[in-house]
């Protein structure tokens, strides 16, 4: 009787676990939106280069950023992840020429829109807050935006910032297989408006994350009032 008893008792537990699971509501997976803004290139070699000069205007990757991240605030609602990402020392030593703290701007960005600033020194310091920025089980990757210089192969942080004509601070798309599994959402949106990511770096992405992103054949440029536009003849937008 009593083994009868117990058999039952068992039964019911069981049962109502099992009700109980089917009637819980799974807690959403929630979205992070991630801008990533490299640093400009400093205008002691840039003057001497007349047509072929970069970043006349220290904010030209900055004011991009910002117009990208307004849009992601009024399309997701002002409780959206947003996460901006900033080579801070590029920054640091344009200051020097600019004779302004412009930290002090990028941070006023950043409170204006309720964004989570991160500063970074090193390339591999993106794929680490990637990787691992958040509780990655909770909250996924939802967006990927890159603003800054870059090549076929290669984000470059600091083209042009410490060595004229050259970066000693990268991303480059042998390291994309670095990045952990399963961080993205399966509609995750990615894109490079730097140059020539179209080119090869967009593939290895892809190949890497499963996310295929969006880059341009040829070079883009940088606006004021808008977002970055193909500057090429016959350039385009490929993923």
């Amino acid at each position: 009787m009593k083994k009868t008893f117990a058999l039952i008792l068992c039964i019911l537990v069981i049962g109502w676990s099992v009700a109980r699971a089917a009637v819980t509501p799974v807690e959403p997976v929630q979205r992070e939106y991630i801008i990533v803004t490299g640093g400009v290139s400093l205008m002691e070699w840039e003057k001497y280069k007349g047509p072929e000069a970069h970043d006349h205007w220290w904010a030209n990757f900055v004011r991009a950023s910002r117009i990208r991240i307004e849009q992601l605030r009024d399309q997701y609602g002002p409780d959206a992840k947003i996460t901006w990402l900033v080579y801070k020392t590029g920054y640091v030593r344009r200051e020097v020429q600019e004779k302004q703290n412009l930290l002090a701007f990028i941070q006023s960005v950043a409170h204006k829109f309720n964004v989570k600033l991160v500063y970074f020194e090193k390339g591999y310091e993106v794929i680490d807050y990637l990787n691992y920025g958040r509780m990655r089980n909770e909250v996924k990757v939802a967006g990927f935006e890159y603003f800054g210089h870059s090549n076929k192969a290669c984000f470059l942080f600091d083209y042009s910032n410490e060595v004229d004509s050259a970066s000693k601070v990268w991303l480059h798309e042998t390291e994309l297989t670095k990045i952990n599994s399963g961080i993205f959402t399966r509609d995750a949106f990615a894109k490079s408006w730097g140059c020539h990511t179209g080119e090869s770096m967009n593939q290895k992405w892809a190949a890497a994350t499963g996310i295929r992103m969006w880059g341009a054949v040829g070079r883009t440029m940088y606006l004021m009032e808008d977002l970055p536009m193909l500057s090429t003849a016959n350039g385009r937008w490929v993923r």
